[in-house]
C-alpha cells in the first residue's frame, strides 16, 4: 500500500510505502550520491555526471535534486529501506527544459536491484505527481539497451512515443515513454498489491 508522508516519517519524507520511505536528499547523502553516481550501471545508463568525492556529491545534491525542489516543488528523491533506515537509491520528477513535460527518474545500488524496489518507489512517486504535485501525465527516457527499465516503464503502464536527443551532438538517441494519464491512487493500490505476489526479477 502507498501512502502520502506523516510527520512520524519525517519533514522531508514524500511518500510511504510497505518497505520504503521516499524523502528528500540533505547534503548528509553525499556518501550515498558519491557511491551510487560512480556504480558500473549508473554511468552505462545514465551518464558520468562527474562526482569524484564528497565535495563533488554535495555540489551535486545542491545544484541538481535540491535546486529542483526550490525552483519546480519536486525533483530526484532519496528511497529509503524501513528496514535499517539504508538509502538503496532515488526515484522523482525531474523537469528538463529539453522536454515537453515532466519525466520520472529512477537509479538503484545493485545490490537492492531484482527486489521489486523499484517498482515499489516507482508506483509511489507516480502516485504523488497525481495527488500531490496534479501532473495529469508523465514522460520518460530510456537507453535502448536498459532492458530492465524499459520492462519496468511497461508494466507501469507507459507506452512508447518519439524519441528524444540529448542536447550534446554525440549523444545517443533515447527511448521516449509516456504515461497518458497518472494512475489514480486506487489503481496505483491495487497494481502495487498485485506486484507483491509478482515482483520483477530484473528491476
Amino acid at each position: 500500500m502507498t501512502d502520502v508522508s506523516d510527520e512520524r516519517d519525517g519533514p522531508n519524507a514524500i511518500a510511504t510505502t510497505e518497505r520504503l520511505i521516499l524523502r528528500r536528499f540533505t547534503l548528509d547523502d553525499a556518501p550515498f550520491v558519491l557511491r551510487l553516481l560512480n556504480d558500473a550501471n549508473f554511468l552505462r545508463f545514465i551518464g558520468d555526471r562527474g562526482v569524484c568525492d564528497l565535495s563533488d556529491a554535495e555540489n551535486y545534491l545542491r545544484t541538481g535534486p535540491m535546486a529542483s525542489y526550490e525552483r519546480h516543488g519536486h525533483g530526484l528523491n532519496a528511497v529509503v529501506l524501513r528496514a535499517g533506515n539504508v538509502c538503496v537509491g532515488m526515484c522523482g520528477v525531474l523537469q528538463r527544459e529539453t522536454l515537453a513535460g515532466p519525466d520520472l527518474g529512477y537509479a538503484f545500488l545493485p545490490e537492492f536491484t531484482g527486489l521489486g524496489l523499484a517498482e515499489e518507489a516507482t508506483r509511489a512517486t507516480l502516485k504523488h505527481a497525481r495527488d500531490v504535485l496534479q501532473m495529469p501525465e508523465m514522460l520518460a527516457i530510456v537507453q535502448p539497451d536498459n532492458l530492465a527499465s524499459i520492462k519496468l516503464l511497461h508494466k507501469l503502464g507507459f507506452a512508447r512515443t518519439q524519441d528524444w536527443q540529448p542536447p550534446s551532438a554525440d549523444g545517443i538517441a533515447l527511448l521516449g515513454f509516456k504515461l497518458a494519464a497518472t494512475p489514480s491512487a486506487d489503481e496505483l493500490t491495487l497494481s502495487l498489491h498485485r506486484s507483491r505476489t509478482d515482483r520483477p526479477t530484473s528491476c
